[in-house]
């Protein structure tokens, strides 16, 4: 397995509200906050700290999807509840993309816009659905996804981790093959650099996961950077 991971506040955010976990061989988790004030950076920290302790804590449990369904599920109480103590916090969220790799195994699980594709094959797969306003449009064929890129409500969720007190989490499971990438972001990439030049990227680079890392970060600086941008990259191979 071959890992690189990278966070960057952009150009224009004061403060990066993007946190992140990556612990290989297993835990690889992106989340990005929202809310005023600091909030969004506390929500996805609180989210990536909590999640942490509820895996380490049970392990002996992950053998499906629904491990990590908990563990977003106690991130999403804490958070709640924190949110519910501060008027400061108030409204505070934030997206949690995740997977737990065990043997030739990709568990994941998923709230928000931030994305977790595959490559596979000569194919960049979107694996996840955005929770947002724009994406049930694209979906039900009322927006493209290149109208979607520009409309003046893409960041509006219609899902986020913290702010309420119930939530739907979507999950499902992937089989993990020889020379497959996987590339979790949070949408201050997705919503800068198109899926054809991040594909474009990867496979021009070959695999070398640090490389198209640190490019892609700075495709999404030199297109604006209007946004915090996280991103992890792993290649089940080590070459």
């Amino acid at each position: 397995m071959l890992v690189h991971v990278k966070s960057d506040i952009g150009l224009v955010r004061g403060v990066n509200e993007d946190s992140y976990s990556c612990e290989p061989p297993h835990l690889f988790v992106v989340a990005d906050g929202m809310g005023g004030h600091a909030a969004g950076e506390i929500a996805s920290s609180l989210a990536i700290t909590t999640m942490n302790s509820y895996i380490q804590e049970h392990r002996s449990q992950a053998k499906s999807q629904e491990f990590l369904e908990q563990a977003i599920v106690k991130a999403n109480q804490t958070i709640y509840q924190l949110a519910q103590s501060k008027d400061e916090y108030n409204g505070m969220g934030t997206t949690v993309t995740a997977i737990y790799v065990e043997g030739d195994v990709i568990y994941w699980a998923h709230v928000g816009d931030s994305r977790l594709y595959l490559v596979r094959n000569g194919e960049f797969i979107q694996i996840t659905n955005d929770h947002s306003l724009v994406w049930e449009l694209v979906q039900s064929g009322n927006m493209t996804k290149e109208e979607a890129l520009i409309h003046p409500k893409r960041n509006m969720l219609t899902r986020a981790v913290g702010t309420g007190i119930s939530l739907a989490i979507d999950t499902g499971m992937i089989r993990w093959e020889a020379d497959d990438l996987l590339l979790m972001c949070t949408d201050g990439l997705t919503n800068m650099v198109s899926e054809q030049e991040i594909y474009n990227l990867i496979t021009n680079k070959e695999g070398d996961v640090k490389v198209i890392i640190d490019e892609l970060i700075v495709e999404a600086n030199r297109a604006g950077g209007l946004d915090n941008i996280t991103a992890i990259l792993i290649k089940n191979g080590d070459v």
